[in-house]
């Protein structure tokens, strides 16, 4: 596998700025609409910039991953709530100066045209060794498996139960994880709250939504709630915590 330039946001910001549309183009647009994610991402982006990394081939962005770092101490049950949870802790931990211990890689991005050729796990990769780098004790993801979207009357709990003959799980992300030494730690409820009217839904989704209920949307791991008597769309999606080594890098 040919190994690709890495940059960092904190060295090159103009970089990315001019590969958004086409990362952005690999997720579900209601993703995109997480309002935590929006309150705090312009400060993560200020706070934590060389944990911004771009995979660069010929001046062009081919993937990216991005990280923060907080205090965690290691146990399951004091993990932070989720992406939202993270990030949160993330962003409050900097602006109080709490000295952080662990890299939290909140999304790893492959342009549509490059997927199924080992650039996420190169990426993943690269921000471990940054996190070594730093001297933090832990690397951990709230990973969404993207097999689950096409499960989601399935509960995670069942989800993270299918494995193949050869011991990895079923869903291709977390395999990505897994064959870089990653252990799943537990299933997270409400790791990102994605809310707006109905016309928002509809305009994310490019569905009709007549009537309350629940229902089923392409990209959604889980189900997306409508009350039109209130008008609110309501997406509360389920993660995976995963642990990364710290040492023996592939």
């Amino acid at each position: 596998m040919r190994k690709l330039k890495i940059v960092t946001t904190a060295e090159n910001r103009d970089l990315k700025a001019g590969a958004v549309a086409s990362l952005r183009a690999a997720w579900p647009e209601f993703v995109l609409h997480d309002a935590v994610s929006g309150a705090h991402r312009e400060a993560a982006e200020q706070y934590f910039p060389e944990f911004d990394v771009l995979l660069v081939d010929d001046g062009e962005v081919l993937a990216s991953a991005v990280a923060v770092t907080l205090h965690w101490d290691g146990e399951a049950d004091t993990l932070p709530d989720g992406y939202d949870g993270a990030l949160v802790a993330a962003v409050t931990g900097y602006e109080g100066q709490v000295e952080p211990d662990t890299l939290c890689i909140m999304s790893a991005t492959v342009r549509p045209d490059h997927s199924g050729g080992g650039l996420a796990g190169q990426v993943l990769t690269a921000l471990r060794e940054r996190a070594a780098d730093a001297g933090l004790q832990r690397v951990i993801v709230p990973v969404r498996p993207t097999l689950k979207a096409s499960y989601p009357l399935t509960s995670m709990a069942d989800f993270l139960r299918w494995t193949r003959e050869d011991g990895l799980h079923l869903d291709p992300w977390i395999r990505t994880h897994q064959r870089l030494g990653a252990n799943i730690v537990a299933p997270v409820p409400r790791s990102m709250v994605v809310s707006g009217t109905i016309a928002q839904w509809e305009q994310w989704t490019g569905m009709a939504f007549p009537q309350t209920g629940r229902y089923v949307v392409p990209g959604a791991l889980d189900l997306v709630d409508i009350d039109r008597e209130r008008d609110l769309g309501m997406y509360e999606e389920w993660n995976v915590w995963m642990q990364h080594p710290m040492s023996a890098l592939p």
